[in-house]
């Protein structure tokens, strides 16, 4: 036992607050420079019977051990405190890391899919003035083209007739499906018809780097005179300011407007442009210098 240790004062109140405040009174120094121990745990007993009072012994620290002690409790902080900032600096880099890794394949898919749309969409005869080798003939590929899109709709359940296929103009293929239930390859809202166009394009672009124009018992057509009557003011209005942003469109009516546009406007820059929501627009506007 050491000497504070022996040297120690034993204090008592109602509670162990009102002990603890004698003590420092004594020593005539915080609590906190204080050791103590509980002798005895205030109890109120029962309808003031066995009522006890709080006991507890206390000595003072010396300052070389006090020192000590805060010393050892600071390092321990510190210790504490630079564990938790390098194991939280850990997780932000491995998030980062994460992060990065998942910003990099969205813009990935992003470009892809930009790419495919631009592509399927695009009618700007200054990147179409190079002239694609084709091995084989026109006729050969209609008819190629013709075999295998009936031989792969001969299977549906639909009521569709023969599908016909052949020349836009030189660098398109037409495909119209006609019958029935020919109605029902547009799907809500054109989704279906929109997921058939993107599978057709790829296989066409693809193997014979040729454009598509899809016609589904009557969609396109539809389409194509609802936009123009959309467009009407907005050409106007474009003849007027030199520029505009058209409203939100989708699928087949961003090809039929940008088509539109670019036949009207040919000196100006024409684009289809996405915004934050990925929906999809187009503006016109003056060529930067």
């Amino acid at each position: 036992m050491s000497t504070n240790e022996q040297n120690s004062i034993a204090f008592e109140g109602k509670t162990l607050e009102e002990a603890y405040k004698k003590a420092s009174l004594e020593f005539n120094c915080s609590i906190t420079d204080l050791k103590s121990e509980i002798i005895q745990a205030p109890s109120y007993g029962f309808l003031g019977f066995f009522k006890k009072y709080a006991i507890i012994k206390v000595y003072r620290v010396s300052s070389d051990k006090k020192d000590k002690i805060e010393k050892k409790t600071q390092e321990i902080h510190i210790e504490d405190v630079s564990s938790k900032i390098e194991e939280l600096h850990s997780e932000v880099v491995i998030a980062d890391e994460v992060a990065v890794e998942i910003k990099t394949v969205q813009k990935s898919e992003e470009k892809k899919k930009e790419k495919i749309f631009n592509d399927f969409y695009s009618k700007d005869k200054e990147e179409k003035l190079v002239e694609t080798i084709v091995t084989k003939d026109n006729d050969e590929i209609i008819d190629e083209i013709s075999e295998k899109l009936n031989l792969l709709f001969s299977n549906l359940c639909y009521e569709i007739d023969p599908i016909k296929v052949s020349y836009y103009d030189e660098r398109t293929i037409y495909i119209e499906f006609s019958g029935e239930d020919s109605a029902l390859l547009i799907g809500k809202e054109g989704y279906r018809y929109k997921a058939l166009s993107y599978i057709i394009f790829n296989w066409i672009h693809d193997k014979y780097d040729l454009m598509v124009r899809l016609e589904v018992a009557q969609f396109l057509a539809q389409q194509e005179e609802a936009i123009h009557k959309y467009l009407e003011p907005v050409i106007q209005t474009i003849k007027d300011d030199g520029f505009y942003k058209t409203k939100q469109l989708d699928g087949i009516l961003v090809h039929i407007a940008l088509t539109r546009l670019r036949d009207e406007f040919p000196d100006k820059y024409v684009a289809v442009k996405t915004n934050i929501k990925g929906d999809r627009y187009i503006l016109v506007n003056e060529y930067r210098k």
